[in-house]
């Protein structure tokens, strides 16, 4: 219970983090965003969704700062090598430098949850998907955290949220369809 009210508390409290920095995206990347999102949400099938989630995932990542660019290459090659230490410091460097750029939230909110800091990941996570509401990857995760803590009913409401912006995405139908009968009980 301490921690669906730990949970509840980040949650509420989040929004408010984010409110001090503007979203930071590229502008060209928006713009393509805007073109790609409602194709992908449309795909018709997990294929036709792939290249479309890929050419979206590759602008989430484009924050319109070299500087910002280079070091979200860096803690990529990071974490790639293992050196988590590294990765994590130069992701905290990023959010510092540019707090409004969700991407870099997200992996850490990634990289908390893969190190079991809940509370951390919660936290970014959540950043994230203030900051940019299309980015279905931190809301899936995010999801599945409240789920391992029993918050069903807030779990199902963000798989839906990434369901919407990507109905292929890996695994969100099936939790949608689980959590569903848990929250809502069986359909007659």
């Amino acid at each position: 219970m301490r921690i669906f009210l730990l949970a509840a508390a980040l949650l509420i409290a989040t929004p408010a983090l984010a409110a001090n920095a503007p979203p930071q995206l590229a502008p060209y990347a928006a713009k393509q965003l805007d073109k790609l999102l409602p194709k992908l949400a449309k795909a018709g099938s997990p294929e036709a969704a792939k290249p479309i989630e890929e050419q979206v995932l590759h602008l989430f990542n484009a924050s319109g700062s070299a500087s910002v660019d280079l070091l979200m290459l860096r803690a990529a090659a990071a974490m790639q090598a293992g050196d988590k230490d590294t990765a994590a410091k130069l992701l905290e460097s990023v959010t510092d430098i540019a707090p409004g750029f969700a991407e870099a939230w997200r992996v850490r909110g990634m990289m908390a949850a893969d190190a079991d800091h809940d509370k951390e990941a919660i936290v970014y996570l959540n950043r994230a998907v203030t900051l940019n509401p299309r980015n279905f990857q931190a809301y899936a995760a995010l999801a599945g955290i409240l789920a391992a803590y029993g918050d069903k009913k807030q779990a199902l409401q963000y798989f839906r949220k990434a369901r919407a912006i990507d109905p292929y995405y890996e695994g969100v139908g099936d939790e949608v369809k689980s959590l569903a009968r848990q929250v809502e009980g069986e359909k007659i």
